[in-house]
């Protein structure tokens, strides 16, 4: 029998003893979890016969084991028998994982998870490369350069190294979108990635200030804080603060922010697990935006700390939740690391809003396309369409009805706004022929581009320029044109998706990029319509 073939056989019974077996690495590990060599008799006795078969096995079978490589092997599919967010990281991809939260790095700027063997990019960080060459959430990287690296069985610290290099240097990436099997190509230049939360702070109007906030990281509050005075400075007297496509990070950063909010001994969120009691974290009460309306935007991928800082706000009345169903990340996680720069990231608790909620969605075999199927079965575009179940109502401190069952479902559902996608739409998508004609429209004018600095010389340059007619001449170029009726449905939302492109390659960046891509933005619009809602009388 040889080595793949018999630890295939025992990865059943493998979790606990592969990390025992490994004991002898690691570092530092979880309160009360003991280092140093394993011992059988240390080990509840439903391992010890196990621990004696890995033992004999080690002593006794007729060739001799790589012990790393199976250990390397194992690790990431016994953390997957556990739950979809207890990983093993190997040690580029824990690096780059707490680089993404803590500082910087020089490299292309995404972030992926690699199910079925398949890099997918789950997150692209805002002003990076790969967003401005036009990468985007649910890419599947194909290609690194001329390196097949799908399905080939490769370690994901190789596919991490491939991506990453020094700034100024190049590296093409074949991806393949969802609902397309072209093969596109992206030339991205490799930069220092910029690890900020907050992707932008204006004033929507002379009143309402807009924060999107991208992730919880280590300077998160202190970001945001800054943020709240700047826009106070300029006249806010309400807040809408965009969660979307937020997939969480420190506890303690959403815990600051959503004390900004909440006053003296209000619940924020609580924490309960087997062999974690039960924690209340609560308000002290020193916040500085205890009066301030605030709405709150989430939707699909809004998960972790997002929809702890939305669960609380609903939960307490203190503000409106604007949008789709939350993603349903509600696990606790401490790591364990180990000195050869690997670690794990182990669930040890659940999270619930102050009114009860588990935040956590139910597992299920195809967790991972559960958010697709929320398309599918119609919740993207009806409430109705929401899989709510009766006996999972809560009540807020006021005696509203919120619900459970997975995710933080919003007081006013926003539906995904499909007005404007149409056949040429989505196959200029595909392509990414908006981003790309943006990078054409700055190297033939790239000295008045780069000249704008205020809005003002931005639309004078605009206007010398014939953007309908001039995209549409680079599309059929491309080989994708309109169908009779697409372009007039299609053509402001994508027109200003272009100019906002354009516009980010200004002095201003996404001081300009953001004004003008969310002119079409519906969520925003119904938020800021809805100025005077009150959630208390729904």
């Amino acid at each position: 029998m040889n080595e793949n073939r018999f630890f295939k056989i025992l990865r059943p019974m493998l979790w606990v003893l592969t990390i025992a077996l490994s004991a002898g690495i690691v570092l530092r590990a979880l309160p009360g979890s003991r280092k140093g060599r394993a011992d059988v008799n240390s080990f509840n006795s439903d391992w010890s016969k196990l621990m004696l078969v890995l033992e004999s096995v080690d002593k006794n079978y007729v060739e001799d084991i790589d012990h790393k490589k199976v250990i390397e092997d194992i690790i990431p599919e016994v953390m997957s028998e556990l739950d979809p967010h207890s990983v093993y990281l190997p040690p580029e991809e824990l690096k780059e994982a707490e680089e993404s939260l803590a500082g910087g790095f020089e490299g292309i700027g995404i972030q992926f998870n690699v199910p079925n063997d398949t890099v997918v990019v789950n997150s692209v960080i805002t002003g990076g490369p790969s967003e401005k060459a036009g990468l985007r959430v649910g890419d599947r990287v194909i290609k690194v350069d001329d390196r097949v690296i799908a399905g080939v069985k490769m370690e994901q610290d190789t596919m991490v190294s491939l991506m990453r290099g020094p700034k100024g240097t190049k590296v093409v990436i074949g991806i393949m979108r969802y609902g397309s099997d072209e093969i596109i190509p992206f030339t991205i230049t490799r930069d220092k990635i910029p690890v900020h939360s907050v992707d932008i702070a204006y004033m929507i109007n002379d009143t309402t200030g807009f924060i999107k906030l991208s992730r919880f990281a280590r300077t998160t509050y202190a970001e945001f804080v800054q943020a709240m005075d700047k826009l106070r400075d300029r006249g806010m007297k309400r807040l809408v603060l965009d969660l979307r496509d937020n997939t969480g990070g420190y506890l303690d950063q959403a815990m600051l922010l959503a004390n900004e909010f909440m006053e003296k001994g209000e619940m924020i969120v609580y924490m309960e697990g087997k062999a974690r009691p039960r924690t209340d974290l609560r308000a002290d009460g020193r916040g500085r935006n205890k009066d301030l309306p605030i709405a709150v935007l989430i939707n699909a991928t809004s998960a972790s700390a997002s929809e702890i800082v939305a669960g609380a706000i609903q939960d307490n009345d203190r503000g409106t939740i604007y949008g789709v169903r939350s993603f349903g990340k509600g696990l606790v996680q401490e790591p364990v690391y180990f000195s050869d720069g690997s670690g794990i990231r182990l669930t040890v608790a659940r999270y619930y809003t102050p009114s009860g909620r588990c935040i956590q969605k139910p597992y299920s075999d195809d967790y991972e396309m559960e958010v697709y199927e929320r398309y599918v079965s119609g919740e993207m575009f009806s409430a109705d369409s929401i899989k709510i179940k009766d006996e999972t109502k809560y009540k807020t401190a006021g005696g509203r009805t919120v619900y459970g069952g997975g995710g933080i479902v919003p007081d006013v559902f926003v539906p995904v706004d499909t007005i404007a996608v149409t056949g040429f739409y989505m196959d200029c998508n595909r392509k990414g022929l908006q981003i790309k004609y943006a990078n054409e429209v700055l190297d033939a004018h790239t000295s008045a581009i780069t000249s704008a600095k205020t809005m003002e010389a931005f639309d004078k340059f605009l206007s010398t320029v014939n953007l309908e007619r001039d995209f549409l001449a680079f599309a059929a170029k491309n080989g994708t044109e309109p169908k009779d009726g697409e372009w007039e449905i299609s053509k402001e939302y994508m027109l200003t998706q272009i100019r906002a492109l354009i516009a980010r390659y200004t002095p201003m960046g996404d001081e300009a990029f953001y004004p003008i891509y969310y002119k079409t933005d519906n969520l925003i619009l119904t938020a800021v319509k809805n100025e005077t809602h009150d959630p208390g009388n729904d």
